[in-house]
This record gives C-alpha cells, sequence and structure tokens, in this order.
C-alpha cells in the first residue's frame, strides 16, 4: 500500500497510530498523563482540493476525496469508481433499514424566524435541517463516515474477527448507530441511562441492538453510560461513538455538514452550534475551515451542565490562545466532570464532559466566537419559536442553537445584516407527550413568538449595560472573549 494522502494525528501529544492501525484512539491515549489525547485528521493539501463540483447529492461521494477512507482505499489500489459504487450500494442498504440515504441536507435563509429576530434584508437566519436526514438527525454523519473505513479496510483484504461496535447515547447518537449498524449488519451494543426516552429503546431493539441500561453510582462522577462504554472497549469492543476523544474518525465524517455549508454560495458570518461532546461543533468548524470559510463560532450548552464554558474561561484566564499548548498537556486543570447530574429539556446536549473541548474552545478563540449558556425558559421558547416560524419538527436539542442566538440578539451582540447559521439538528419523536404536559406549546408555535426577551427594539448600548449583569445567562461568556 502507498501512503494515504491523508493521516490522523493526536492533537495532544502528536502520536501518529500506525498505517495499520484503526484511526480511533490515540495510541498513548491510556499512557495515564494528563494529555487531551484526541485524534485530528490532516490532508496533503497541496495535492488535495475542495471539490468545485456540487452535482451529485451524496456528501460521501461529493466530497470522498477529502475522506481518510477514500484515501486509504485508494492507497490499497481501489479505483475512484470503484469506491464510488461502493457508497452508493452500502447506502442503499441504509436506505433499505431507515427508508432514506444520505443527502445533502437543506441550507435556506430562515425568512420569518429572521423576521422576527429584526435581521434586515441583508442579514438573517440560515437553517441547516438535519431532521430529514437519516435516523432523523445529524448523527448518522459522523457514524457512517466510521464504518465506510472498516468497509474499505475489508475490501482491501483486512479480515480480522468483526468485534462489537459500542455507543454511550441517551437518544439520537444511539439511533443513528443502530441504523448504520443494522445496514452494515454488525452487532452494536448501546448503553444508556436509566430514564432513556422509551420511543427510542423500542426503535433500538427493532433494530436489533443489545441495550444496557446505566443507573448513576453514588460517589462515582461522571456520566455512568461512559463508564460502561469504556469498559467494552477494553473487552474488546471498537468506539462506535461521536466522542471524539474515543473516535476520531467519527468527527470526520460530521466535516460533511460544514462542507456542504461551505458549498452553498452564502457568505455567512456567524455559526451557532449546540453542545454536548463538542463532536458537531469541531466538525463544522473544521469543515467550513477547509471550505475556505471562517465565521465566527459561538457555542450554546444548558444551565444544567456547561463544561465547555468552564473550560473557555480557563483558557482564557490563562493567555487565551497562548495558553492552547499547555491547555493540551494539562487536562484536568480545564476539562472534569460536571459536579451534579445534569436535567435539561434539551437533555441531548447534557454531556458531563465536552470530550472534544479543546479543538471547539480553540475555534471561538481564533474566529472571537463565545461559550454561551441557556436556561430553560430560552430554550423551550426557542423551540416553540423554531416550529413555529419554520414548520421544522425539531427537538429542544436541536433548536438550542437558536436560543443562543435569541441571546446575542438581546444582546446586541448581534447585527441587524449579519448572516447566520443555525443547525437544526434533532428530529422531535415527542412533541405531543410535551404537549399535554404544557399546554402554552400549541399556542407559542401557533404564533411564531419565542416568548423570551431580546426581540423587540434594542441599541447597541443596552446590549454593552446587560454585558455587566454577572448572573446573566450569557454574560460571563461573552465578557471573556
Amino acid at each position: 500500500m502507498t501512503r494515504p494522502l491523508s493521516r490522523f494525528v493526536c492533537a495532544g501529544c502528536g502520536a501518529e497510530p500506525p498505517a495499520d492501525a484503526l484511526p480511533f484512539r490515540c495510541p498513548n491515549a491510556d499512557a495515564g498523563d494528563d494529555v487531551d489525547h484526541v485524534l485530528r485528521r490532516e490532508l496533503d493539501l497541496g495535492r488535495v482540493h475542495f471539490p468545485a463540483d456540487v452535482s451529485e447529492p451524496n456528501p460521501f461521494i461529493r466530497y470522498r476525496t477529502l475522506l481518510h477512507a477514500y484515501h486509504v482505499a485508494i492507497a490499497g489500489g481501489m479505483s475512484d469508481d470503484a469506491f464510488c459504487a461502493f457508497i452508493r450500494a452500502f447506502d442503499e442498504r441504509v436506505a433499505a433499514v431507515d427508508g432514506r440515504g444520505f443527502v445533502a441536507t437543506p441550507f435556506e435563509r430562515a425568512d420569518l424566524l429572521s423576521d422576527k429576530l429584526g435581521f434586515s434584508a441583508e442579514g438573517g437566519v440560515w437553517v441547516k435541517n438535519e431532521t430529514g436526514n437519516v435516523s432523523g438527525s445529524h448523527k448518522a454523519r459522523h457514524l457512517f463516515g466510521v464504518l465506510v473505513y472498516l468497509e474499505v479496510l475489508e475490501r482491501l483484504g483486512w479480515h480480522g474477527a468483526r468485534p462489537d461496535l459500542a455507543i454511550a447515547s441517551c437518544g439520537n447518537a444511539a439511533l443513528a448507530a443502530a441504523v448504520v449498524a443494522a445496514a452494515a449488519r454488525r452487532r452494536l451494543r448501546v448503553f444508556v441511562p436509566v430514564d432513556a426516552d422509551p420511543v427510542v429503546l423500542a426503535r433500538l431493539e427493532e433494530l436489533g441492538a443489545f441495550v444496557t441500561a446505566c443507573p448513576r453510582v453514588e460517589g462515582v462522577p461522571g456520566d455512568p453510560t461512559v463508564h460502561r462504554l469504556m469498559e467494552a472497549i477494553a473487552g474488546g469492543a471498537l468506539p462506535f461513538t461521536c466522542q471524539g476523544n474515543l473516535n476520531g474518525l467519527a468527527v470526520e465524517g460530521g466535516y460533511t455538514l460544514g462542507w456542504e455549508l461551505a458549498s452553498a454560495g452564502v457568505e455567512i458570518d456567524r455559526v451557532v452550534v449546540q453542545v454536548g461532546g463538542g463532536a458537531l461543533a469541531s466538525a463544522v468548524a473544521a469543515g467550513l475551515r477547509e471550505g475556505g470559510l471562517t465565521p465566527r463560532l459561538d457555542t450554546v450548552q444548558t444551565e444544567g451542565a456547561w463544561p465547555l464554558r468552564r473550560a473557555y474561561s480557563a483558557v482564557v484566564a490563562r493567555g487565551g490562545e497562548t495558553a492552547l499548548g499547555y491547555a493540551a498537556r494539562h487536562r484536568h486543570e480545564f476539562m472534569w466532570p460536571w459536579e451534579q447530574e445534569p436535567h435539561s429539556i434539551a437533555h441531548g446536549i447534557l454531556d458531563d464532559e465536552t470530550y472534544d473541548w479543546l479543538a471547539v474552545v480553540e475555534g471561538m478563540l481564533r474566529s472571537h466566537g463565545s461559550p454561551l449558556v441557556a436556561d430553560e425558559r430560552v430554550l423551550l421558547g426557542a423551540n416553540a419559536l423554531a416550529r413555529g416560524s419554520t414548520g421544522i419538527p425539531v427537538d429542544p436539542t436541536g433548536s438550542a442553537g437558536l436560543a443562543g442566538l435569541i441571546a446575542l440578539r438581546e444582546l446586541g451582540a448581534v447585527d441587524d445584516d449579519e448572516r447566520v447559521a443555525l443547525f437544526f439538528t434533532g428530529l422531535d419523536r415527542n412533541i405531543d407527550v410535551r404537549r399535554s404536559q404544557a399546554p402554552e406549546l400549541g399556542a407559542m408555535e401557533a404564533k411564531g413568538e419565542p416568548l423570551v426577551p431580546g426581540t423587540g427594539e434594542r441599541t447597541k448600548g443596552e446590549g454593552d449595560a446587560k454585558l455587566h449583569r454577572t448572573r446573566h445567562p450569557v454574560a460571563q461568556g461573552l465578557r471573556a472573549r
């Protein structure tokens, strides 16, 4: 095999996995040091160029020359035609399981939403709608890329035993993993919290996943599902997860979303992304950068848990960008498990840790972005506004980026002429239940009103004054900028 035009390198220690090793975890990840071992994909930019032709609807074919799996396949003797044929066949198997395959998802200006937030005709909100993606969210993008790589290895003659795939998830990631694993005819183990959504659990059973509920243990910090996942990985399972520290290759699959934004022909000024484990934000930032765009990156977490903002503030306090190298080698000073069990209506971003935190903090610092924290009222109001003004059936996790934008507009931190991109990332499978529990939701959606402060008349001075309210849900993040 010739040397591929792509490689994975640990951002923390600089190690590169051997050519015949799986590019999931850094080879030094179990060294017991305090380094943030996360693999990042690098391309030979002198020989790899961003695709100009966007006529192909399947993103894994359209952007194949940017994928590590493609370069491994070509280096191993597979032709370009053979790789494309393989992706189409695999995608057909995904569609047979889920009823839909992978296509570039819609990215359009949300006119009514832009009007309600007071943007000018030049500015506004562009929404990337992932609710119609495979399994109803963006998560399948991350995991399909992992299986493409594993399938390529088999086609190149790697015929070792097929180990179990394993993931820790409370919803969309588990569903995505189950769909693509079923399409690949691979055994999947899913570790879920004890309060996992019954609708999700039923679908996982239909897809043949092996599910384990994981209660919290008194005195043991961190996510119990992740603890069980690590035990499974130690026992030989492959980390089929969207957490970058466990599977760097999974982050690359999410690059496709950033690449699609870069190909859309819209000069985006700002991207506001909801953050749990951090793979979406880091993937979008990297994908945009490879596509030649560097908009401001803002992130959103909930009041239930905001380890990313805590880490960002610690990096800023130590010197900002100049402290990133130190932070990579002293992880415990910046990222550790949230001390309390987190709760929020946006349950999909309640990770105890932001596993891909360093790449996300780096993206915010270099683009002059901010880590935001949204309270439950803003999250609920943003979801009603999202559904009522766009008609997209997005869940509260998936619309959390809008909650951050609403807060930024309240503070006067986003100008009327700015072009802002949001990701509506998850299909709401429980809206009828939530409407029955909170009847005001229907009225909010019908009006398309956010029912949160900050969408009326405001001035820059008013926004600046609010930055000094230290208990304001986003003030600390903005003041640290």
